[in-house]
Formats: structure tokens, sequence, C-alpha cells
């Protein structure tokens, strides 16, 4: 199971308590958000993209941030474009719903989007779809093994919203 490869990574840096698991689903943003009880800005979701020749990769962003294709193609060089379900599940050991950056299946290139930092703690899940655990960016940013803070997101920057959810 997903979430055991997870707690097994997590535990080397004594995280694997700190695991959130729930009675409901936390495979969207918005029902991340509404189980955990934060604005869906602050759920750090892992997007999944073919790499180069036959790797993958993945890229962290909050929750209301989406990618943007001519960014993307600045920073690496070629078109984004998403794993199918079951790559995903394949390249990553997760499937859709519960994927994150820790107990991979395969070493894969992990990028941090920049959207993430304007929160002191975001939401990662945890390899189910009905878990989390609460990470600063710089936990997020080790826990990961993240190679790099990327500016590949849009739609966010304008963006300031109150705990509550409110637009401000």
């Amino acid at each position: 199971m997903a979430i055991e490869q997870v707690k097994a990574h997590l535990r080397s840096f004594g995280r694997e308590n700190d695991i959130m698991e729930f009675a409901t689903s936390s495979a969207t943003v918005d029902q991340a958000a509404a189980t955990i009880g934060v604005i869906p800005a602050r759920i750090a979701k892992s997007l999944s993209f073919k790499g180069e020749g036959e790797s993958a990769m993945l890229i962290v962003a909050a929750g209301d941030a989406k990618i943007d294709n001519k960014k993307f193609r600045e920073q690496f060089g070629f078109k984004a474009k998403m794993l199918t379900p079951d790559e995903v599940l394949e390249q990553t050991g997760h499937a859709v719903g519960g994927v994150c950056p820790f107990g991979l299946a395969r070493k894969l290139e992990v990028y941090l989007d920049v959207s993430l930092k304007r929160f002191e703690t975001v939401f990662p899940a945890c390899g189910s779809s009905n878990s989390a655990i609460e990470l600063t960016c710089a936990e997020l940013e080790q826990y990961s093994g993240g190679l790099a803070w990327v500016d590949v997101c849009k739609d966010w920057e304008d963006k300031i919203e109150t705990e509550d959810g409110q637009a401000s």
C-alpha cells in the first residue's frame, strides 16, 4: 500500500506519526481543504508530467495554481504533458488522488512551485486518497528531495485569501 511507503520514507525524518488519515476523501484539492479545514490554496498538489524520454517528473504546487504552459516550456525546454492515471501509478507508486513526492516507486525529479511559498505550512497528500501531512515549505523541500523552486504556475499571484477562504 502506497501510504506504507510514505510512512517508511517519512520515518527517516521522524514524521511518520504526523500523517493524518481521514474517514472522508481528500483526493481532490477541494475535498482535502474541506476535510482538513483550510483554504484550497494551502493544499500542496503533486502534478505528474512526462519528462524527457521515458522519465517522469513531479511539480508540487499550491491548490489554486494552474500550470502555465509558456512558463513550463521556458523552465524545462519541452511541452507540459501530464501522465495518464496508469502512468502516474507506474511512475510514482501512488494512485491519482494520493500522489505525493514521498515514498516514490521510482526516482523522479521533484520540483516545488513558488506558489507554495506564500504559506507558513501546506498539506501534501501521503500516498492515499484520505491522507495528508502538515509541513513547512522547508520541510517539504527537505522531505521531497526537491531539486529546485520553480515558477511554472499561473492564476494564483493575484489571489490573497484569508483562512476562511474569502478573497480579499
